[in-house]
């Protein structure tokens, strides 16, 4: 079976590269390789989920938890713009790379193996994604499913998911489990959701 992002031991080469992002007036250097999502650049729906994150809020000693998190595009990100950050994956590449780049960026990180956010402790602000979508539907709403489980009451999720790969149908479950949810950006295909936990 060849290799998936979603895979928890990719066997591809390593093949190691290295980056940068600046968005919201963050600046984050990254280190990436083979067998993780978007591995040569932050993906354009993780910059679209970014941006609306950084205009939306303060993450000031906000705990977060970036589900799904690959290299850690999002987190270390919100990390460095003052958030507590929590970030799971069950890619060990990627997680090895998590770690690798909360500490290049200067940020204290929990990265975790969780498949879904199974495992995790809940009492978050804000549960963020940009979920596997090649993973099927089932394991998209079990991040759904676990990030309202996983928030504190008043709590956010938001989750970046492109109209073509289902935004329509995500929003519609997404609404019978919190009761509420709302576009707050649309971007080249992309929208951002967010739902607050009752």
């Amino acid at each position: 079976m060849s290799d998936h992002y979603f895979s928890a031991e990719p066997t591809s080469a390593s093949r190691p590269r290295s980056f940068e992002l600046t968005v919201g007036g963050v600046s984050v250097r990254f280190n990436s390789d083979s067998g993780v999502f978007s591995a040569d650049k932050v993906d354009k729906g993780s910059r679209v989920l970014l941006e609306a994150l950084l205009r939306f809020s303060d993450w000031t000693d906000k705990r977060v938890l970036d589900l799904g998190c690959g290299y850690g595009a999002i987190g270390v990100t919100l990390a460095k713009a003052g958030a507590s950050a929590v970030m799971c994956d069950v890619n060990e590449r990627a997680l090895a790379l998590c770690r690798e780049n909360a500490a290049l960026n200067g940020v204290s990180a929990e990265c975790l193996s969780s498949d879904a956010g199974e495992g995790v402790e809940g009492g978050f602000d804000a549960v963020v994604t940009n979920p596997p979508i090649r993973a099927g539907k089932k394991t998209v709403y079990a991040f759904f499913d676990n990030a309202h489980k996983l928030l504190k009451s008043g709590g956010g999720l938001f989750v970046v998911i492109r109209k073509q790969q289902g935004a329509e149908s995500a929003e519609k479950h997404i609404r019978e489990l919190f009761g509420n949810c709302e576009t707050i950006e649309k971007e080249a295909g992309y929208r951002v959701l967010y739902s607050v936990k009752g």
